[in-house]
């Protein structure tokens, strides 16, 4: 991996909690300079290893997801594509994956879960431990990875939006090239929000949300027209990157979002009957390591959504 040619540390100064373009930049770089971003945690360090699941039921959302930049990369004008070269994310050695009380109404299943649940996670040897011997990968990808929109003021960072932003696509790990459209002069490109692992759907608001260090190298490329983000990856499309046993449980509705609800409604049961696990860790367990995956849209008037669970993951 080349050395950086810009550093940004998560001081205050390099950290904003929203989209805005008129933001200064916290670096000016050219096409080809590698970038190395100190992020905090999706929380901005309200929780930690010994935090409780009271404590995360209590975490202020306002300000939530601290980003790191935003970097101006010379060259970049509306209707180019930046492209991110991800080159390396390095975990602080912990996480965690928690989930907030139903009445507050994130996640899939706030009907299902009154109380707040949270487990922090020890992270070591390519492993995130859970409980009962459960070993969930590591693979750390930032859940936001953007631009700011052309649309002057400041914009949410929880939904993501046609130049990036809180994603969430796991299989932007180290290695994988990320293509953003360009809105404003610059780019000015963020990053953040970054998880040691997640499940495709991160069905309790939270992967395995962890601090972290992103090194990228930027280009810009105007032989490239996108309207949204796309990009390309090695990544494997299993935990252990080979075919392995899972467990599928399905979700079948005329609504793909009740369709989705199902599938991992019975997954935690699933989890809960045959595993032993409570359905609180079930459910945070499915945000960490279970994979949704749209089965078919077709066959009106329902659809299928199927919830798979790697076997791997658990102790022999």
């Amino acid at each position: 991996m080349p050395d950086a040619d810009y550093e940004l540390s998560d001081d205050d100064a390099n950290v904003h909690h929203v989209w805005d373009n008129s933001l200064d930049p916290a670096v000016t770089v050219e096409p080809g300079d590698v970038v190395r971003f100190e992020c905090r945690d999706a929380v901005d360090g309200q929780v930690g290893p010994d935090s409780t699941a009271e404590d995360f039921g209590n975490v202020s959302f306002d300000p939530v997801h601290p980003l790191t930049g935003p970097v101006y990369v010379e060259g970049a004008e509306p209707g180019d594509v930046l492209e991110v070269e991800l080159l390396d994310l390095e975990h602080r050695g912990w996480g965690y994956t928690g989930f907030m009380p139903g009445d507050m109404g994130l996640g899939l299943l706030p009907e299902d879960f009154e109380d707040p649940g949270y487990h922090a996670w020890n992270i070591e040897d390519g492993v995130c431990e859970f409980v009962d011997g459960i070993e969930v990968p590591a693979d750390p990808f930032p859940g936001t990875i953007g631009n700011a929109p052309a649309e002057p003021g400041e914009h949410d960072t929880l939904p993501p939006r046609d130049v990036g932003g809180n994603m969430d696509v796991k299989h932007l790990t180290g290695g994988a090239t990320v293509y953003l459209p360009v809105e404003c002069e610059g780019a000015l490109f963020s990053t953040g929000d970054c998880h040691a692992a997640q499940g495709d759907g991160e069905v309790c608001v939270t992967g395995v949300e962890a601090p972290m260090f992103v090194t990228a190298r930027f280009d810009v490329r105007t032989d490239k027209d996108i309207e949204q983000p796309e990009f390309e990856s090695d990544h494997p499309y299993t935990p252990t990157g080979a075919d392995e046993p899972m467990y599928g449980t399905t979700g079948i509705a005329p609504d793909l979002m009740d369709a989705t609800k199902e599938a991992v409604r019975h997954m935690i049961s699933h989890l809960h009957e045959e595993r032993g696990l409570t359905r609180g860790e079930a459910y945070i367990l499915c945000s960490a390591a279970v994979d949704l995956k749209v089965s078919e849209v077709v066959d009106a008037p329902n659809w299928t959504v199927t919830a798979y669970l790697p076997e791997s993951i658990f102790p022999n």
